[in-house]
């Protein structure tokens, strides 16, 4: 990735894709954040602005094609896009049976649709400007059979084969793609309604990442030419490996 990048973040309003935002930051002129909280896309845009980027809001909805298809249009009028990051996401929890369906078919949306959608999108630019940068955000939950998160566990591991396979695809097109596949990690994702029986403190305190060294360790390894599917922490990949 080189400086004066055009960089689209997905969910860029908190979290991981406010991180890599801003880690993001020193390598582009210009940034579109996708999210559907404007008042936080606001302040993330109003952030990068007083570093001397450019920035692009669009506070769409990414499951309906309203959102997919402004974002798209955007792509083609402010780019070329030669970061993406595709970082829009959440989980449910409970049993596929008991779990809201729609919220599922939303959840399957998110994750593959319009990640399909948006790389499809980027693409030709990229090839245009010979090279580019896809991060798709999946889940150190996409290498274990997930109890009462299995369609986002599901979801997870189309990503991490999407990616492998497109990497071979891009390559002569220098082209970098990573699957990266963050354990738990300090943000907003288990604060939604649907993780109101989810026990934070169950979890070891030394599993937990922040968002700044998840995006650093991903950027890192993208810079090296890692390897695709990219698991974050040096305890997440020991227990990939041990599977």
């Amino acid at each position: 990735m080189g400086d004066k990048a055009i960089a689209l973040v997905t969910g860029a309003s908190s979290g991981l894709g406010a991180e890599f935002c801003r880690q993001l930051a020193p390598r582009c002129r210009k940034m579109i954040l996708v999210g559907r909280r404007v008042e936080q896309l606001s302040e993330v845009a109003e952030s990068l602005q007083s570093q001397g980027l450019e920035t692009v809001v669009i506070a769409e909805d990414l499951t309906t094609e309203l959102g997919l298809t402004e974002v798209v249009e955007k792509i083609r009028q402010q780019g070329p896009v030669t970061i993406l990051v595709n970082n829009a996401g959440f989980g449910t929890y409970g049993s596929f049976v008991d779990t809201d369906f729609d919220l599922q078919q939303k959840m399957v949306d998110l994750h593959i649709s319009a990640t399909l959608r948006l790389t499809r999108a980027v693409i030709p630019f990229m090839k245009e400007a010979g090279g580019g940068s896809i991060i798709n955000l999946s889940s150190l939950g996409a290498f274990f059979p997930m109890k009462d998160c299995g369609v986002y566990a599901a979801s997870k591991l189309f990503l991490n084969s999407f990616s492998e396979s497109l990497q071979q695809e891009l390559e002569p097109d220098n082209i970098r793609v990573q699957a990266l596949c963050p354990g738990f990690t300090h943000t907003d994702f288990h604060a939604r309604d649907e993780f109101s029986d989810f026990d934070k403190s169950k979890t070891p305190t030394e599993m937990w990442m922040t968002p700044a060294e998840v995006v650093s360790e991903s950027l890192e390894s993208l810079d090296k030419g890692g390897e695709v599917v990219f698991v974050a922490g040096e305890q997440n990949r020991a227990l990939v490996q041990s599977k």
